[in-house]
């Protein structure tokens, strides 16, 4: 056997040094070369490797080998004195021999020994390369890179639409002071539109992971370099996932949290699914198939291990909101999560779109649903919270009722997710709502699933205010407290996209309404005083009789002004038109008639004794003190002097 393996050392050997004298004439090498390629197929293996036109050419293995062996220790530019490029040709050379050389004798399995010895060499060399241009090149990104880069790129659609809902630790409660409340703004966020570019690795590092990777793919060590690029930008990913503010927490820990500190999560989190899939995974992907473009197989599966890790954490954190316990304050953060989940779908099955990133696809499709069901489940909550509503404690000043306040933020917020409820919702009406108000509104045989159901919530909103009202043993307190809420209603109607979906006829129903309160206020509060002033029974002369009946009268037109400025005082009309409308109506009903009654007998009380006893006040002096009513603030008629007459 030793002898056999001499004997084929020499042959090389001879083989070689004929090859080599014979380049001083082409042409006669060319003639030998094919000669000797004929005559025994181990000087053709063995010429394959030889390039006719350099005096080296047929040390290229040996060479190559030597480059490869030397100081093995040593990463690629360690081990030779030569540049990373030379050590890239060696490598080539080697896997050249290992895919062309055909195994056919002792001699042939020698040479492919050692090239294979030689190249697993050569690819652990590469591997560590791979690992330390990956690591030296890796761009660091911040909070301001991230979105600087969006703002750069010009494709960017800004929305902060930012709502305010006043709501109460708890729904059923609620707060005398309507000054003193707690109030929850809802901001949309941003709203990022077409592809956006964050550079990830410096672009000179790029070519030379591709020419490693090239090299590791042909050698059949695709698995030990996509295993190497996946663990190095799984870790990029998860620090980006930190900076943005995502944790990394269980869906036991999600639903432990309390309120106000999950809500600043659930809006850190749908602004990394924006940066995340649409920048982020986006470079990601053109990364993989810049380094892996010679095997689609490679570069899919590289992106895949790289990027699941970080889309599953985010899934994580989204199935756990989705099954945690409902209540109306998350409904619209749990809206914005299903509608940026819906919005990056598409972006995720381009991006996953091989067999490999199937289950990727269907787990967002899984938390897209949970999403929905949870928003929806939420939004019924809500529903049945309104129509069960039933404190029992009248608002002293007849105002604007919290309970009202709130629901008509959170219907005008709805709004904003119209598209998004009416895919969710199923596509049923309320037959019962609809016949009760399709007269009020102006297409009310067209309404959309969403359309439907918030007239349901303003008609059980208006029920329970209705019943709130006869807990006023006062009837004129009690059209205060319906004027001021149904007016509360409207203009939030009136000055939202609830207009479009009411319409006009609505509006002006109910402010017809209002004007129907407003005269029967007028004749609950005022038609008392108003009878003091009457001239039946007075008489028309200065006899003791007639001058007793008037005394009675401008004493109990007195009191009754007294007590209705005392208690009218303190009632509150919070929107000024109003306000000054019943002021004017209050001036036209009385002081006309108090400044008649007063003009023809105020004179004959002048002279009498204690005449400022009855005659206590001039119409100017009523006049100003009716522009103190409805401002909510006690106020007391005291000293009050008569102002002549």
């Amino acid at each position: 056997m030793a002898a056999t393996i001499e004997g084929q050392d020499r042959v090389l050997a001879t083989a070689q040094q004929i090859v080599k004298s014979l380049n001083i004439n082409t042409q006669a090498t060319e003639d030998m070369i094919l000669i000797l390629s004929n005559f025994d197929n181990r000087l053709s293996n063995i010429i394959d490797l030889i390039d006719g036109g350099d005096d080296h050419s047929d040390h290229r293995f040996q060479t190559a080998e030597s480059l490869i062996l030397r100081d093995d220790s040593g990463g690629i530019n360690d081990s030779v004195d030569s540049s990373t490029t030379e050590y890239l040709e060696a490598v080539n050379t080697i896997i050249n021999l290992t895919e062309n050389l055909t195994v056919q004798s002792d001699f042939d399995s020698q040479v492919m020994d050692r090239a294979e010895n030689a190249l697993q060499l050569a690819m652990s060399k590469l591997e560590d390369e791979f690992l330390h241009i990956l690591i030296r090149n890796t761009v660091t990104l911040d909070v301001d890179r991230l979105y600087g880069s969006i703002r750069k790129g010009g494709s960017m659609n800004t929305m902060n639409t930012s709502r305010e809902i006043e709501i109460e630790d708890e729904f059923e409660s609620y707060r005398e002071d309507d000054d003193v409340s707690s109030g929850y703004f809802h901001d949309r966020g941003l709203s990022l539109g077409g592809d956006v570019y964050v550079e990830l690795i410096y672009p000179e590092a790029i070519k030379e992971l591709k020419a490693i990777a090239d090299r590791m793919i042909r050698s059949g060590y695709e698995k030990e370099c996509c295993q190497v690029y996946s663990n190095v930008r799984r870790d990029v990913l998860d620090e980006c996932l930190s900076i943005l503010g995502v944790e990394k927490l269980s869906i036991e820990e999600v639903q432990k949290i309390e309120w106000k500190v999950l809500d600043e999560k659930m809006k850190k989190w749908i602004q990394a699914v924006k940066v995340v899939v649409k920048v982020l995974l986006v470079g990601e992907k053109q990364l993989c198939e810049q380094v892996f473009s010679e095997s689609e197989l490679i570069k899919e599966i590289s992106f895949v291990e790289t990027a699941k890790g970080c889309v599953m954490q985010l899934l994580n954190f989204g199935e756990a909101v989705a099954i945690g316990q409902r209540s109306s304050e998350k409904l619209f953060r749990i809206l914005d999560m299903y509608d940026v989940v819906a919005d990056v779908l598409n972006d995720i099955e381009a991006l996953f779109s091989d067999e490999s990133g199937e289950s990727v696809c269907n787990e967002v499709k899984s938390v897209l649903s949970g999403l929905g069901e949870a928003a929806i489940g939420t939004f019924v909550e809500f529903e049945n919270a309104v129509k069960g509503e039933n404190s029992r404690r009248a608002l002293q000043g007849g105002e604007i009722h919290p309970v009202t306040r709130y629901v008509m933020n959170y219907i005008k917020l709805l709004v904003d997710y119209s598209e998004s409820l009416n895919n969710l919702l199923p596509n049923s009406r309320d037959h019962d709502i609809i016949a009760e108000t399709v007269d009020d509104i102006d297409s009310g045989d067209t309404l959309s699933p969403v359309s439907c159901r918030l007239l349901s919530l303003i008609t059980s909103l208006q029920a329970n205010l209705e019943e709130k009202s006869k807990l006023y043993d006062d009837n004129a307190r009690r059209y205060i407290f319906l004027m001021n809420n149904i007016l509360y209603i409207v203009q939030k109607v009136k000055d939202s996209e609830l207009r479009n979906l009411l319409g006009d006829r609505w509006i002006r129903k109910h402010r017809g309404q209002i004007r129907q309160w407003h005269t029967s206020y007028l004749r609950s509060a005022w038609g008392k005083a108003l009878l003091c002033l009457k001239d039946e029974g007075v008489g028309g002369g200065s006899s003791s009789a007639s001058k007793l009946v008037l005394k009675e009268r401008f004493k109990n037109f007195n009191a009754c002004f007294e007590e209705l400025y005392r208690v009218q005082s303190v009632w509150r009309v919070p929107d000024d038109q109003l306000r000054e409308e019943l002021r004017i109506s209050i001036s036209e009903k009385v002081l006309p008639a108090y400044r008649s009654f007063f003009g023809r007998f105020g004179s004959q009380l002048d002279s009498g004794r204690h005449a400022g006893k009855y005659v206590k006040y001039t119409p100017d002096d009523l006049e100003r003190y009716l522009s103190d009513l409805f401002e909510g603030k006690p106020a007391v008629l005291n000293n009050i002097k008569r102002k002549g007459t």
